[in-house]
């Protein structure tokens, strides 16, 4: 079949299946499109399913349109009239296209394999390293660094990068997946292949689970931590119908006084 029928083809395709979807139950709070309900997410091997997860158009999953939401309603982001120089460390699709295309936001989309994103956006994904980000200290408004902490190994050093580059004024919204029932994160080097991390933590190229110690991981390298619990803001109606992870918490961080104040002591 000639390249260009494929295409139609693919494109004809996805129209007939979101039409036979198409609904008013369920509601994505970053595209508003509206479905008879969100797609279920399905790990490689099979170890995990989550149901009511998947945007069937933008793609989001329930920690995004959460975010969304409280970037929204609660931070000044896009509100500013002033530039907000912003960090967003292996930058999601679904935000990348609001961040690129806002007037406001200075935006540094950054991530150590910056050639995996294929985005058309007037803004190239740059090459940075986590435990290594190659902007000097104090330089970002905001920094949003969602899902990839539990990627990296030493996971100190790179929050440690996170906060040296975070004005002293700034935020940091900075996500994890977390198993609540764990007292204390759970770390195991030795599980290498990909089926034993999926298994062992929730993804092929995951190397920890958090638990409920990761506000303490934040705070060892000076942040100020603010775990809100943004949502039970919203009905059981409301957390159904957006998709939204109902023991989700937004870690909003800040840079410590008492930590600088020490360091120039010193």
């Amino acid at each position: 079949m000639p390249k260009f029928l494929l295409n139609w083809y693919r494109k004809y395709r996805k129209k007939k299946y979101l039409q036979s979807i198409q609904g008013d139950i369920v509601e994505c709070t970053i595209c508003k499109s509206k479905f008879k309900e969100f797609g279920t997410f399905t790990t490689r091997y099979g170890y995990f399913q989550i149901k009511n997860q998947k945007c069937h158009k933008c793609h989001s999953h329930k920690r995004h349109r959460l975010l969304w939401m409280y970037l929204n309603d609660k931070t000044d982001l896009f509100k500013a009239n002033t530039k907000i120089r912003l960090l967003h460390i292996a930058p999601e699709k679904v935000f990348y296209d609001f961040f690129s295309n806002n007037q406001h936001i200075e935006y540094f989309p950054c991530d150590l394999l910056p050639e995996k994103y294929a985005y058309e956006g007037k803004i190239k994904v740059k090459k940075a390293d986590i435990t290594n980000i190659p902007f000097k200290e104090n330089y970002f408004d905001v920094i949003i660094c969602s899902h990839v902490l539990e990627h990296i190994p030493d996971d100190t050093l790179a929050m440690s990068e996170l906060y040296r580059v975070l004005k002293k004024e700034g935020w940091a919204i900075l996500q994890v997946p977390i198993d609540y029932k764990r007292e204390t994160t759970y770390e195991n080097f030795s599980i290498i292949t990909p089926e034993g991390r999926e298994k062992a933590f929730g993804q092929v190229d995951h190397v920890r689970w958090y638990g409920r110690d990761y506000k303490d991981r934040l705070k060892s390298v000076g942040f100020i931590v603010n775990a809100d619990n943004f949502v039970e803001s919203f009905s059981q109606e409301e957390i159904f119908k957006f998709g939204l992870d109902k023991s989700e918490l937004i870690y909003y961080c800040q840079k410590s006084f008492f930590k600088n104040l020490n360091e120039s002591i010193c």
